[in-house]
């Protein structure tokens, strides 16, 4: 009998000690566009409390990659968030066609009741609300698409309204956000991040990059700034916060906030915060990976990032925190680096082309329903109504599509359905196929080719390595000072967050956890 009740007291006790051992809170922070090299390419001019804090302190997974084709913020995201691929949680892309009404979906539409937002899988943070009752998520992001496809149907979510700049939520959430963030709206707190000018905070010579837009190297006078015009002109305060440094400081600003009015890590139930800093990947975009703004957002977003774990410690023990730091994806070189301007993919001639063909192959019709990252839809009504073969006309557009400058690969949806790739390029862009939302074709463009957008100078979306490997540092409880060199994948993120926090895994999840990190 006692021999019982000792081994019964050994079973609390360790049973205790693994429910401590747990973070009280985990932060996410997902850094926008931020390429694997980032991090030690700007690493002298860091401070040793920012990034660098991260890095020497935390494990650095120095080889980390998102194994899919579709590398696009919504689809990474929920990648992020769910640990599955697009081919399992379903997010394509910001829109879709509705193959029965050519209805074009989009993405964050929540007036569809009860599916609304799209995300197939369950996220970490719906995992953690349903496995450790009392446990409080949040996600907040400039852009709604992200903090919806972070957060999924789990916790509380906050964006950036783009016409107020007010900081909102959704129905979906909540009526109404907090009193806390309604009085800072009505305060228009948002807005006293923006300033006049951007200028360039560090002495030129310390400067890696060298191409200059926007950023200024001295102080303007009052006239100079009403008179200099901008390379991006901004249509409202909004634009100005997503496309200048102000809006990391905004982003995180908030982030301090909801960690003391959630009152976040206050007890052993373990909460998550995710923060999406989309301004990194809206700058990278507008001016290019190699320009001054891009290396100068860095450098002030390594300030901000101090002052915010600054106050995250002194908020929350160390020892109780778990911080994770990546990135949604990385981004391709500028297409106007090089002495002449590359070409960029025509979306649209594309996808009038390819309507014209088919009026010739099968007559006069409004074959092509849509086009969008890198799918293209067609109109099955149509095309049952001729009576024709719906994988032969698949078959023909991506035989056709081949012939276009720029693109690589065109596979039709039937041989996704109905083949199963194992290597290569092929498996890349089946992982990234959704049969129910995907296009009847899906394209890959060559190395270094983007599509033709406004203020768009640098983009992801491929398969490459400069848009697939991003930065993944694990700073805090269970997390060594070591840099780890093999392949990992980035479903492996959602996985070890859930065994880092004693729930199970997202039930969707296809990673497996990272044995650095948490005990297999």
């Amino acid at each position: 009998m006692t021999k019982k009740i000792l081994l019964l007291a050994i079973a609390v006790l360790v049973s205790a000690s693994t429910v401590a051992a747990r973070p009280r809170l985990i932060v996410q922070i997902v850094v926008g566009s931020m390429r694997g090299e980032d991090l030690d390419r700007y690493a002298a001019n860091f401070r040793d409390d920012g990034f660098q804090r991260l890095t020497r302190g935390g494990t650095v997974y120095t080889d980390c990659r998102y194994d899919f084709q579709q590398t696009t913020t919504p689809v990474t995201l929920a990648t992020l968030a769910s640990g599955a691929m697009p081919s399992t949680h379903g997010v394509i892309g910001p829109q879709w066609v509705d193959y029965t009404s050519n209805e074009i979906i989009d993405l964050t539409d929540g007036r569809l009741g009860p599916g609304a937002y799209h995300l197939i899988a369950p996220t970490l943070s719906e995992t953690l609300r349903q496995y450790a009752p009392g446990s409080q998520t949040v996600t907040i992001a400039m852009e709604p698409t992200s903090a919806v496809e972070l957060a999924g149907r789990g916790g509380d979510a906050f964006w950036l309204d783009s016409e107020w700049c007010n900081w909102t939520t959704s129905p979906y959430y909540a009526s109404d956000v907090p009193e806390w963030i309604a009085a800072s709206n009505r305060q228009k707190y948002n807005l006293s991040y923006i300033s006049d000018e951007w200028r360039i905070l560090l002495e030129r010579n310390r400067y890696i990059n060298s191409r200059q837009f926007d950023i200024t190297l001295f102080e303007l006078s009052p006239k100079e700034r009403k008179e200099r015009k901008s390379h991006i002109q901004y249509a409202n305060d909004y634009e100005r916060l997503l496309y200048t440094p102000a809006g990391n400081t905004a982003l995180l600003g908030l982030a301090k906030q909801v960690i003391a009015q959630y009152r976040l890590g206050s007890d052993e139930t373990p909460d998550l915060l995710n923060i999406c800093l989309d301004t990194p990947r809206r700058i990278s975009e507008a001016y290019g990976p190699e320009s001054l703004e891009v290396e100068d957002m860095y450098y002030r977003l390594d300030r901000d990032l101090a002052d915010f774990l600054t106050f995250l410690f002194a908020s929350v023990k160390e020892q109780d925190v778990m911080v994770v730091l990546t990135s949604d994806h990385g981004t391709s070189s500028s297409y106007d680096i090089g002495e002449l301007p590359a070409e960029r993919f025509n979306a649209r001639q594309f996808e009038v082309i390819v309507n014209g063909f088919l009026n010739v192959r099968y007559g006069v019709g409004n074959w092509v329903v849509a086009y969008n990252d890198l799918c293209l839809w067609l109109n099955h009504n149509l095309i049952y109504e001729r009576g024709l073969n719906l994988a032969e006309v698949q078959n023909e557009v991506a035989i056709f599509a081949m012939q276009f400058e720029g693109v690589s690969h065109a596979l039709a949806a039937t041989a996704m359905r109905t083949s199963y790739f194992g290597s290569g390029y092929a498996r890349r862009m089946q992982n990234s196929f959704y049969p129910r939302r995907s296009g009847d074709v899906i394209l890959n463009l060559m190395p270094g080719w983007i599509e033709e957008a406004d203020r768009c100078r640098s983009a992801s979306g491929s398969m490459y390595g400069y848009d697939t490997e991003v930065p993944l540092v694990f700073y805090g409880k269970e997390a060594g000072a070591i840099r780890i060199n093999r392949r990992v994948d980035m479903t492996a993120v959602a996985p070890t967050l859930a065994r880092l926090a004693g729930i199970c895994e997202p039930a969707a999840s296809e990673g497996s956890p990272l044995e650095e990190i948490v005990d297999l």
